[in-house]
């Protein structure tokens, strides 16, 4: 632990498992965690038992106090108990609720988010996604002093990271997770000791991430080759893409783009009709071209290889969509 960390008092707000690696960084490196705040426990699962939250898991391991208000910008109590703990600077990473001015204010550094993309770029709720489905070449994580407004503060810190050809929403979470976690410890002790001054982010250059929807997973097979194998890429692990074959939904986990399959187009198919299926894939023909469905998801089923889905059903000449 630098100099600068030690005897700061710092809150951890956080509740996925995208903020599990900052938390666990900073209790590797000796820092004094007083408080975590993390989303109430909700009901998930058939059985919809109340679920504690990967954050709340961790505290708990750690013995760390655990707070959960339902709200911090309508509960006067819950910013009182806060201010109450006279922290040195709050660290937030995917909280889940809103901060009002006085919790920005309450820590005497202030409050610092740890954000999934190279702002101003992709600013809201589902910035990795976003990057994946958008096709951009690089994302990165930012290391933000967090203002009122949605991820408009200005920046500390920031590390990028190329995007590779077969990217999905799930591998890059997990990359940014990671560097996230690396990125807070290398600006933290500058940010607390006042020595690095964080840059204002560019509004003309501002783009919005907004909240993933069931709805957009739905494959249009009339759109081009390149963007619905984005799409099915962006939706792993969730909402997960999808398209119909009679009446039952298939979820889609995973696409090959290129190869020799735009040579099979010598004549005038529909898109979403399926031009071959064998071991390597199901071959569709899409707005520009094909795309091959390498995995796949009947309902009921789990995941798996088209090869072994195509054991128990023919697809040839049958349609998607």
């Amino acid at each position: 632990m630098t100099a600068a960390l030690a005897g700061q008092r710092i809150i951890f707000a956080g509740t996925p498992e995208f903020a599990v690696p900052s938390l666990t960084a900073l209790l590797d490196a000796g820092v004094q965690v007083i408080a975590v705040y993390t989303q109430p426990d909700r009901p998930a699962g058939r059985g919809q038992k109340l679920q504690l939250s990967p954050i709340k898991q961790l505290a708990l391991a750690h013995a760390l106090p655990v707070f959960q208000p339902e709200s911090l910008k309508k509960d006067a109590a819950a910013v009182a108990a806060l201010r109450e703990l006279n922290a040195d600077v709050m660290i937030v990473v995917a909280y889940g609720l809103l901060l009002p001015q006085t919790v920005l204010d309450a820590p005497r550094v202030g409050c610092v988010n740890v954000h999934a993309s190279l702002l101003p770029r992709w600013r809201g709720a589902a910035p990795i996604q976003r990057a994946v489905l958008a096709g951009d070449a690089e994302s990165g994580v930012c290391i933000m002093k967090m203002e009122a407004g949605l991820d408009t503060g200005p920046v500390y810190h920031r590390v990028t990271t190329q995007l590779a050809a077969d990217e999905t929403g799930g591998s890059l979470h997990d990359r940014l997770a990671v560097l996230g976690a690396e990125a807070l410890l290398t600006a933290l002790p500058s940010v607390i000791d006042g020595t690095l001054v964080p840059e204002p982010q560019v509004e003309a250059q501002v783009t919005y991430a907004h909240k993933l929807t069931k709805e957009e997973a739905r494959i249009d097979w009339t759109q081009a080759t390149a963007h619905i194998d984005r799409q099915i890429r962006a939706f792993n692990p969730w909402p997960v893409a999808h398209t119909n074959l009679e009446d039952a939904v298939l979820r889609v986990w995973g696409s090959e783009v290129g190869g020799d399959d735009n040579r099979q187009l010598t004549t005038v198919e529909p898109p979403g009709t399926v031009l071959s299926a064998d071991k390597t894939g199901i071959a569709v023909v899409t707005g520009d071209g094909v795309l091959r469905i390498t995995r796949l998801q009947p309902p009921g089923k789990k995941p798996m290889t088209a090869a072994d889905y195509l054991n128990a059903r023919q697809l040839d000449g049958v349609r998607f969509g």
